[in-house]
């Protein structure tokens, strides 16, 4: 019974900050923008460097869905100020991307000198990849465990590993393949693959920021029931 309840337990947490991550990333809309910045390189330099940007993004969310919640404790900011904040900045990316020209979704090319090494992490990993939105959402998304039982801390905080994990292979593929998907999608259907992402992300931010409104208004509804 125990066990099964552990099982459910983890699986919805690592759907919901799977499909979360994953939607605000967006790897395989940001491939289109990975492979514009990196057209100058081999397939083989751009698959190791795919592979360096997803551990970095690795560790990026790891550091966040572990740590976030103390540094938030440390500067004394609540998770429900959190999950507003990181909804609205999640929200505002959403609707910037879905009322952006096409053409404003292109990359500036001023990346074709530099070398691999230095592109790896900044800008490719932060904030290309693992943005503001990303990083507030998989603190809020750590912060969770704070308020789970001592039975079911360590399932979370598996799949919370699992979670990062998980994205950071979609990265690794994503931008890995990112010249095949580029050619196979065409610039039409990488047009309405953007779309329809950025309108999710706006969902997710508008969700994230209803939580937070009603924790927050929850203790007071309660004192004055």
């Amino acid at each position: 019974m125990i066990d099964g309840f552990l099982i459910a337990k983890a699986l919805s947490f690592w759907l919901f900050g799977f499909s979360t991550l994953l939607s605000i990333i967006n790897p395989f809309g940001v491939a289109f923008v990975f492979h514009d910045m990196t057209r100058w390189l081999t397939a083989r330099e751009r698959s190791r460097l795919a592979r360096q940007i997803a551990i970095n993004s690795f560790i990026v969310l790891v550091v966040a869905l572990f740590l976030g919640s103390r540094v938030l404790s440390f500067f004394g900011i609540s998770l429900e100020a959190l999950r507003i904040g990181g909804g609205l900045a999640v929200a505002a990316s959403g609707w910037v991307m879905l009322r952006a020209p096409p053409e404003e979704t292109k990359a500036p090319a001023a990346m074709d000198t530099a070398p691999i090494e230095r592109m790896a992490f900044f800008p490719l990993t932060l904030p290309l990849t693992t943005g503001p939105g990303s990083i507030a959402a998989s603190i809020a998304l750590g912060a969770e465990r704070t308020t789970e039982s001592q039975g079911v801390l360590l399932v979370s905080a598996l799949s919370s590993l699992f979670v990062a994990a998980s994205v950071a292979a979609c990265i690794w593929l994503a931008y890995a393949y990112s010249e095949a998907i580029a050619r196979r999608i065409g610039p039409q259907g990488t047009l309405v693959a953007t779309k329809l992402t950025a309108f999710l992300l706006l969902c997710i931010g508008c969700q994230i920021i209803l939580t937070g409104v009603t924790d927050a208004l929850r203790p007071l509804i309660a004192v004055r029931s």
